[in-house]
C-alpha cells in the first residue's frame, strides 16, 4: 500500500525512507517480528509482507563519497518485486541471501565511478559504543549487482543488502525495522490498514502512501484541477470556434437556406443539415484528438528523446523531475468522460447557429440577394 518517497526538499530520518511498491509500512516492536510478519501475510488481499532492516550510510569509492540508503531484505522478497526485479542492469540476483555482495542503482555507480565486481566501503554513523563515543562502523562489500528503476532519487541513494548482512551490520541481532506489505489493490488504502492494525496487534503503527506523502498529493491534486480548467477553456474555445464558423456559413448561405424553403423545405430539416454540419466537426476533431493522443501517450518516451536531440538539451531533466523515463498511463474511463464531454460540448455550440438558420425568413434573404 505504501511508496514512502520522500517530500522533495525534506531531510530524511531513520523512520523515512523511501520504500519501493505499493506497502503499508508497520514499524514492528522487538518482541514479536516474525509473528506479526505470518499474521499480515495472511491478510486477505496482501500479496507479500516483508520484513526490512534501513539504514543510512556513507557510500565511498577510490574517487567519491556519498550518502545512501541500505535496505536489508531477503532474496525472495527483493525478487518479488518485480520494479527490482525486472530492471538488473549487470549481475544477478540468484543467491543473493548466500553472499555479502550488495545490489545498488546505476546512478550511484556512475557517481562513485564503479562497476561490477568493484569494492565500496560503507560507512554508519551508529557503531559501537566506547568510552570515547559511539565509532562509526565501516566494512568493504562487492557490488553483486546493479539495477536501474527508472526513478532518479532510487538509483542515486538506493542499496540492497542481504537481510542477515544487514543485520549483522547495524547490530539489530534478530530483529527488523519495518514490515512493508505490497498490497493488491493499493487504492484501498483504509480497509488495509485496518485489516493489517487488526492482524498485528498494537504493537505495531502503520502509515500507507498517501499519509507518506501527503504533502506531494495535494501538490498534485492541486495541478490536476487546474489542468482541468485550462483543458475545460481550450474545449470551450474549439465550440467558439464551431459557434462562430457556422453563424458565418449560414450568412454565406442564406440565399441557399431560402431557395430551399422556398421549395418546400421545412424549419427542422434546415436545422437538422446545420447540426449534423457542426456535428460533423465535433466528431472528426474529438476523434482525431483521441487518436493523437493515445499514439502520444504511447510513443512518449521516444517523443522526448526525439526533442531532446532536436533542441540539443535535456527535456524534463532526471536530477530536476526524479525521473529517468516518463511513465504514461491511459485511464479508460476518464478518457471517454473526456470525449464524452467534448461531443456533447460541440453538439451543443451547433444548436444557436442551426436555430438561426431555421429562423431565416426566405422573403427578406431573397430581397437583399
Amino acid at each position: 500500500m505504501i511508496p514512502n518517497e520522500p517530500e522533495r526538499g525534506e531531510g530524511r530520518t531513520a523512520g523515512e525512507m523511501p520504500r519501493l511498491g505499493d506497502s503499508v509500512a508497520g514499524f514492528v516492536a522487538r518482541l514479536g517480528a516474525a509473528v506479526v510478519e505470518r499474521r499480515v501475510a495472511e491478510v486477505p488481499g496482501v500479496v507479500t509482507a516483508m520484513p526490512i532492516i534501513e539504514g543510512q550510510v556513507m557510500v565511498s569509492s577510490s574517487t567519491q563519497a556519498l550518502g545512501g540508503l541500505v535496505r536489508g531484505v531477503r532474496e525472495n522478497d527483493l525478487k518479488s518485486l518485480k520494479l527490482v526485479s525486472d530492471n538488473i542492469r549487470a549481475g544477478t540476483l540468484d543467491g543473493f541471501d548466500s553472499q555479502t555482495g550488495i545490489a545498488m542503482g546505476v546512478r550511484l555507480a556512475n557517481q562513485l565511478h564503479v562497476g561490477l565486481g568493484d569494492t565500496i566501503t560503507l560507512v554508519s554513523p551508529h557503531g559501537a559504543a566506547t568510552p570515547f563515543g559511539t565509532a562509526p562502523r565501516s566494512k568493504p562489500y562487492q557490488i553483486s549487482t546493479i539495477f536501474e528503476l527508472g526513478m532518479s532519487e532510487y538509483d542515486r541513494m538506493m542499496i540492497f543488502m542481504p537481510l542477515a548482512e544487514a543485520q549483522k551490520y547495524f547490530s539489530k541481532n534478530n530483529e527488523v525495522d519495518v514490515i512493508e506489505v505490497v498490497v493488491k489493490e493499493p487504492e484501498d488504502v483504509d480497509r488495509y490498514s485496518g485489516l493489517i492494525k487488526a492482524a498485528g496487534g498494537p504493537t505495531i503503527s502503520v502509515a500507507d502512501w498517501r499519509q507518506r506523502n501527503e504533502t506531494f498529493f495535494n501538490v498534485l491534486s492541486v495541478e490536476r484541477n487546474v489542468m482541468f480548467i485550462i483543458l475545460s477553456l481550450i474545449v470551450l474555445v474549439a465550440a467558439l470556434n464551431i459557434i462562430s464558423g457556422l453563424m458565418m456559413l449560414v450568412k454565406d448561405k442564406g440565399r441557399d437556406i431560402a431557395i430551399l424553403r422556398t421549395m418546400g423545405a421545412t424549419k427542422g430539416a434546415v436545422m437538422r443539415i446545420f447540426l449534423i454540419t457542426g456535428a460533423s466537426i465535433g466528431v472528426v476533431g474529438t476523434l482525431a484528438g483521441l487518436v493523437l493522443g493515445v499514439a502520444f501517450c504511447w510513443k512518449i518516451d521516444s517523443i522526448k528523446n526525439f526533442v531532446s536531440w532536436m533542441s540539443g538539451t535535456v527535456v524534463f531533466d532526471p536530477s530536476i523531475y526524479y525521473l529517468t523515463r516518463l511513465p504514461a498511463e491511459i485511464d479508460v474511463h476518464e478518457t471517454g468522460g473526456i470525449v464524452g464531454m467534448a461531443l456533447v460540448i460541440s453538439i451543443i455550440a451547433t444548436l444557436y447557429p442551426s436555430w438561426r438558420a431555421s429562423k431565416l425568413d426566405p422573403v427578406e434573404a431573397l430581397r437583399y440577394e
